[in-house]
């Protein structure tokens, strides 16, 4: 599993549709969207088209010769500031908004024009796969999903344009930039230097043990004297092996004493510098101390330490099952959908086991292991199957699901947490360095593309 597709769409369905729009503009400057398959967005006339289509259209921009209109525009800026509005996100100023959803639409026209430069083509049975899965992904039938759509003043032929313009986007983008993608071990290696090496307090997080020997206001030569030795005494003790979390209980006056001392996995630039500047260079495990502040003397162990962008060591992975129906010319998305309602309702009811159901039925690899996917990491499976498994408690199985692959349904087994291994923890920047890989040649491809094109800006939009 390797993309993510459509995602679930909730009434009311046109402005749901409209979920990834803003995400467009990440694409217009030429980013990867986490390699997802854009859900198209057309708003009904209730939500504001009427009003569009009252307005008297002109063309705003011509593209390689190719209009884009005002209609066009306005049409997509309501959709952009309604799912805005619903995400709850700061809106900008209506002109300079409308600015922006124009170049997202020249970027979008001119990246269409390259795909069909490149004899890139969508045809019908991939728009209605399309359609279809955004319908099973809602639980309905598709005459069902076109019965809503009309009911919430939806055009279909508008959706399945924006369908197929959406597909031709993420083929071009593939097919430019990330098959050409190559991630070496050279290019791991310098990841990790780059990260591990850094001295940017931003990308470095500590977990620090604490022990305070509070030296009181105005306290004597001698008193100082007896609270640094014994503070010594301890640090000693803590750098001969003894237990950090128990001397710090027993000694110490700090308030999160209580907690062994810890103070939790912390941003460095939110610790004290005295405390970061002891600690920055020490591997885990070592003691710094004492340390003498205006407080008083403090003792460190660095518990644990790592740098932003890096992996976490220690995960929590799942063990799921799942059946997989892929549809074709037999199946449709719909019947696929339907068969595993029923067996999810048969497993509800106690008529027969996960395990026997996808033996017998699942179209997957891992059918003869009874659907056994065995321990995943976080990030293994593609978004919108891993945030269906990680909503599900264990012994739980998912509503049917719908991803590139066709037609799951999952089930939790077990969760558990364990430390990466070095070759697990390789794979995991493998991921971040391909990501980051990409988003450089999308955005080089976007801007190179977009420099080979004739833009000629007419009349600027009207609200």
């Amino acid at each position: 599993m390797t993309d993510r597709f459509f995602l679930h769409i909730r009434p009311p369905i046109w402005l749901a549709c409209a979920t990834l729009l803003w995400s467009l503009s990440v694409h217009a400057q030429g980013l990867r969207s986490s390699g997802q398959l854009d859900v198209p967005r057309s708003a009904p006339a209730s939500a504001g088209a009427s009003n569009v289509q009252g307005t008297a259209d002109y063309i705003v921009a011509l593209v390689n010769s190719e209009p884009v209109t005002n209609n066009e525009v306005r049409q997509r800026l309501v959709r952009v500031e309604q799912q805005m509005a619903q995400q709850g996100a700061a809106m900008p100023a209506r002109d300079q908004l409308a600015r922006q959803v124009l170049e997202q639409i020249i970027n979008e026209r001119i990246q269409i024009q390259q795909a069909t430069e490149l004899g890139i083509t969508v045809n019908e049975a991939d728009v209605t796969q399309a359609e279809e899965s955004i319908a099973a992904q809602n639980q309905l039938s598709p005459e069902q999903f076109r019965q809503r759509l009309a009911a919430e003043g939806m055009d279909i032929n508008r959706l399945r344009n924006d369908l197929r313009s959406q597909i031709l986007l993420q083929r071009v983008r593939e097919r430019q930039v990330d098959s050409r993608v190559r991630v070496t071990e050279a290019d791991i290696d310098d990841f990790i230097r780059e990260q591990q090496g850094s001295n940017v307090l931003a990308n470095l997080e500590l977990n620090l043990g604490h022990i305070l020997f509070i030296v009181p206001e105005g306290a004597s030569p001698e008193r100082i004297k007896e609270l640094q030795d014994k503070a010594q005494g301890v640090a000693e003790r803590a750098r001969a092996g003894g237990d950090f979390a128990q001397l710090a209980r027993e000694f110490s006056e700090a308030p999160e004493r209580v907690n062994g001392g810890q103070f939790g996995m912390r941003p460095a630039e939110r610790l004290p510098s005295l405390f970061v500047d002891a600690t920055r260079s020490l591997n885990v495990g070592a003691v710094a101390g004492p340390l003498r502040s205006p407080a008083g003397f403090h003792i460190l162990k660095v518990l644990d330490k790592r740098q932003a962008g890096m992996p976490d060591v220690n995960v929590n992975q799942t063990r799921a099952r799942h059946i997989l129906l892929r549809p074709d010319g037999q199946l449709s998305q719909a019947d696929a959908v339907a068969r595993l309602n029923g067996w999810r309702q048969q497993l509800a009811s106690g008529q027969t086991t996960f395990e026997a159901l996808a033996r017998e039925h699942s179209q997957d690899g891992s059918a003869s292991q009874g659907g056994d996917l065995g321990w995943a990491n976080p990030g293994q499976f593609v978004p919108e199957f891993e945030q269906a498994m990680n909503s599900l408690r264990p012994g739980e199985v998912s509503a049917p699901l719908i991803s590139r692959f066709g037609a799951h349904l999952i089930k939790v087994e077990e969760r558990r947490q364990t430390r990466l291994s070095a070759r697990e923890q390789r794979e995991i920047v493998r991921g971040l360095v391909r990501e980051k890989k990409t988003d450089e040649a999308l955005r080089a491809w976007g801007q190179d593309v977009r420099g080979r094109a004739f833009i000629e800006y007419r009349e600027a939009p009207q609200r």
